[in-house]
């Protein structure tokens, strides 16, 4: 068998971008664009502004892409607090939504340009669809994917969450979800075999009025599932 048969492929390689650029949108978020023959892979980065922790956060979206994510912006925020205590978050726009196989080498991808800067350790998040495709990830990652979250998800694509192998799992969901119930949270929960899911009370599918809530959740939990200090 040739070496070549051997030789692993990245995700950025199975991308094939062909040209890429990127700009400073202000001084701590960076905007990329990377151009491959299947659409245009887009991400926000939001960069330290402190000394960099080996850990960082990867977020998406659910089936129609996005970049905020729920609860009003919650990826937006979440990203400039971190940034500001030395963790990294890279927000990603699919290449193609609604495309589970395409959504997870892109986020797969956002994983390795984080390694690449000096990242050990990354927590997954994700949006409804997202939520599927943040566990598949996770679990295609084990040594570098250290937890995932979810917001809204649906169970569909997450059958194979018992993967994650006991690794942290934290689920928010509506118990006023419009398009996707509480219960596929806890069918998630379920096939995990662990996980600790939060109702968020009066709230629907983009958890509207549960961004301060969560962050509350949040942050506590990425400081021990990342080992930081202070966040």
């Amino acid at each position: 068998m040739s070496d070549d048969a051997h030789k692993i492929t990245t995700p950025l390689e199975v991308l094939g971008v062909m040209a890429s650029q990127n700009v400073m949108l202000t001084p701590t978020l960076r905007h990329i664009e990377m151009y491959t023959m299947k659409g245009l892979l887009s991400a926000l980065w939001h960069e330290p502004t402190t000394d960099l922790f080996s850990a960082g956060v990867v977020t998406c979206g659910g089936a129609m892409g996005g970049l905020l994510g729920p609860g009003e912006g919650l990826y937006h925020e979440l990203g400039q607090i971190l940034s500001a205590r030395g963790v990294p978050t890279l927000r990603v726009s699919y290449r193609r939504p609604n495309d589970m196989d395409a959504c997870c080498v892109d986020v797969a991808a956002a994983v390795q340009l984080l390694v690449g800067s000096g990242v050990e350790r990354v927590v997954i998040m994700g949006h409804s669809f997202g939520g599927a495709v943040a566990v598949r990830v996770a679990v295609a990652l084990p040594d570098i994917v250290v937890g995932v979250v979810t917001f809204s998800t649906q169970s569909a694509g997450c059958e194979i969450a018992g993967g994650l192998n006991g690794r942290p799992l934290l689920l928010f969901h509506g118990d006023k979800d419009e398009i996707l119930p509480v219960e596929a949270s806890e069918v998630v929960k379920a096939i995990a075999g662990h996980g600790d899911l939060h109702i968020m009370s009066s709230d629907g599918h983009l958890l509207t009025h549960s961004q301060q809530a969560m962050l509350n959740i949040l942050l506590p939990w990425l400081s021990d599932v990342l080992g930081l200090h202070s966040v």
